[in-house]
């Protein structure tokens, strides 16, 4: 029987490295980047983003984003100095950027990017890809819940109805791109994703464990599928599918629920 694989959710990050915001649908912009997706983001005073890769403090933050109402409630628990506050988006920068700062201990600023967001990889802007099987699969490898996988990795879509690494297919050997709908839209899959520190890092507290990265290769290479392209992964510490838009009209969006269908190479 042919994998018959879908959305089964969608997860857009409004502050680039906090929190997630689970969503039934989701705009795909011009860029191809998901509406919300990293629209926003935290640099300190050398122009340098303020992310997990950076400060390990970032993952002792919580944020919870209103996308209807442009609002977001910021709580750093007590640990880092301001408790819980809510913040307009739209006329509250300045006060939402004190609050981080306050919580930082140096001075932080919020930008945002309504085009593109602020995407790790500036060359595929679409949204990041991998199943749910996949998370499982590495939540069993960790002793660790799905939840908390999810959260380290920091995927837009999921997909379900296929097998564990199914995403593999969706990209090829080095200038050769998968080309692939998710409902009406088109997409090319660009490569694997690199990963970095964050995923080896509590999600709460940002607590590293010292031998993630070797068991997360060495579970990525035990069971790579015969469908991957093994020459895009000289590192087995890669995961998920980064994508770019083919073509988009005005308004589209990814639902829950839309197929997903490769459609050839290219």
């Amino acid at each position: 029987m042919m994998d018959e694989a879908f959305v089964s959710k969608i997860i857009v990050y409004p502050v680039k490295s906090l929190d997630g915001e689970s969503v039934e649908q989701s705009v795909v912009l011009s860029s191809g980047a998901l509406d919300f997706d990293r629209r926003w983001a935290m640099f300190d005073s050398k122009e340098q983003y303020v992310n997990g890769k950076r400060y390990a403090a970032v993952h002792r933050i919580r944020s919870r984003v209103d996308l209807d109402n442009r609002t977001i409630e910021l709580d750093a628990g007590g640990r880092l100095g301001p408790v819980h506050r809510k913040f307009s988006l739209d006329t509250e920068l300045e006060d939402i950027e004190r609050w981080l700062s306050g919580s930082f201990e140096f001075p932080v600023s919020l930008r945002q990017d309504t085009v593109k967001g602020f995407p790790d990889d500036q060359l595929a802007l679409g949204p990041t890809i991998i199943s749910v099987a996949t998370l499982n699969a590495i939540a069993d490898w960790f002793k660790l819940s799905t939840e908390e996988i999810r959260a380290r990795f920091r995927t837009n879509i999921e997909i379900d109805g296929v097998p564990p690494f199914w995403e593999d297919r969706l990209y090829g050997r080095e200038n050769v791109n998968v080309h692939f709908s998710i409902g009406d839209i088109m997409f090319e899959g660009v490569g694997p994703s690199d990963r970095c520190v964050v995923p080896a890092r509590d999600s709460r507290s940002g607590e590293v464990d010292s031998t993630f990265v070797r068991r997360f290769c060495d579970g990525r290479k035990d069971t790579l599928p015969c469908w991957a392209e093994r020459s895009r992964l000289p590192t087995f510490y890669k995961l998920a599918i980064n994508t770019r838009v083919l073509a988009i009209r005005e308004g589209q969006s990814i639902k829950i629920g839309d197929q997903v269908r490769i459609a050839g190479r290219r």
